[in-house]
């Protein structure tokens, strides 16, 4: 799989591509596109779609009292606010999940600091409550890491105000087909090795782009933890990524966006697949995202 990589320094950007075709296969269509080569992907039919959309019920148990929500799910303010002197003291691998999928550790992933996931602020999913923190508050970040172009993954606001806030030190991770976009938005080492790697799922910004741009996991491979970010994936035979770059010390998968499993399937896994993706990838620990944030499809409890 093809990787970009631009760091916004001397307003310009360096592209880095990889290639790692014995892992992920990635390939288009003949219409230019990009595809998911494993038999478990399917997009939903106009059937599914129109009953998911308009006859379905929705029998997610999210609460929609506010006061149930603070008491079911409550946002807690994070380590490095309430304690900015804890940066400071030796630790491990250190994560915090900023909601959806949104994760720190050094490394941000899939920042989304708005309050609904649209091109719109005054339209589309709102989050259920506000971040836990803003931009201004985040510590030092070393790189921000995107997996698709959906607007609950690549936020335009969330990559002005890290651009506004760190400049020229951070470097930017996205698959191929969105460093176009990033350089419109971001006026423009380490022995870590980032591998974009696979993920079934698809792309789209506008009415005119499914597919245009590639969507990814990322496998983050440092000299003493490696940490793998899955984006937005349904279950399928990429998680050999575990036996080519594992074992991890954390994985970071989500499990919400899962219901009714006829149409989510192909691009959402459920709790019990993300259990099967944590065993595939060896990894030590791992930590659940993309849940409890915004109202995208169905998914059971909180």
């Amino acid at each position: 799989r093809k990787s970009s990589s631009s760091r916004s320094s001397r307003k310009s950007f360096r592209l880095d591509y990889r290639l790692e075709e014995e892992v992920t296969k990635s390939c288009r269509g003949k219409h230019g596109r990009w595809t998911n080569p494993w038999p478990t992907w399917r997009f939903p039919s106009y059937s599914m779609l129109l009953r998911f959309l308009v006859l379905d019920k929705n029998h997610s148990s999210v609460p929609t009292s506010k006061e149930v929500l603070d008491s079911e799910l409550p946002v807690l303010e994070p380590y490095f606010v309430q304690n900015p002197e804890a940066l400071d003291s030796p630790a491990g691998m250190r994560v915090t999940w900023l909601g959806h999928a949104t994760v720190l550790v050094n490394i941000l992933t899939d920042p989304i600091f708005s309050q609904r996931a649209s091109f719109l602020q005054f339209m589309g999913p709102k989050r259920y409550s506000g971040p836990p923190c803003t931009v201004e508050q985040l510590p030092r970040i070393d790189a921000v890491l995107i997996s698709l172009s959906h607007y609950d993954h690549l936020d335009a606001g969330s990559v002005a105000s890290l651009n506004t806030c760190f400049g020229g030190e951070l470097h930017w991770f996205v698959p191929l087909g969105l460093m176009d976009w990033l350089e419109n938005c971001v006026p423009g080492h380490d022995n870590i090795t980032f591998v974009c790697t696979p993920s079934q799922h698809w792309s789209k910004r506008t009415a005119w782009d499914d597919n245009r741009s590639l969507w990814s996991s990322w496998s983050v491979l440092g000299p003493n933890h490696r940490f793998f970010f899955a984006g937005d994936t349904g279950y399928c035979s990429s998680y050999q990524i575990g036996r080519r770059f594992g074992p991890f010390n954390l994985g970071a998968i989500p499990i919400g966006a899962n219901l009714p499993r006829d149409v989510m399937k192909g691009q959402h896994v459920d709790p019990e697949e993300a259990v099967q993706i944590h065993q595939d990838l060896q990894a030590k620990q791992s930590v659940a995202i993309h849940w409890g944030t915004f109202a995208l499809a169905y998914e059971v409890g909180c």
